[in-house]
């Protein structure tokens, strides 16, 4: 498997913890989802930039919630 479809995978992980973190109008959650879903390198571009942007708490909130699974 590819960096790319790694990527791609955990973001649509993160996307689901960050829609339940923070619901369904998230900008950063949408944006991992648009960027699991096309796989363009512009949508993951933007889809972690907005998720460095988080705050501490719910970047490691999220990356709590995909680590049990």
């Amino acid at each position: 498997m590819d960096d790319g479809a790694i990527d791609r995978e955990a973001m649509g992980k993160m996307a689901k913890a960050l829609l339940f973190i923070k619901g369904a109008s998230d900008p950063t959650a949408l944006a991992l989802k648009l960027a699991c879903d096309t796989g363009k390198p512009a949508d993951i571009k933007k889809a972690r930039a907005l998720f460095l942007k988080l705050k501490p708490s719910e970047r490691k909130g999220a990356m709590a919630m995909i680590s049990e699974d």
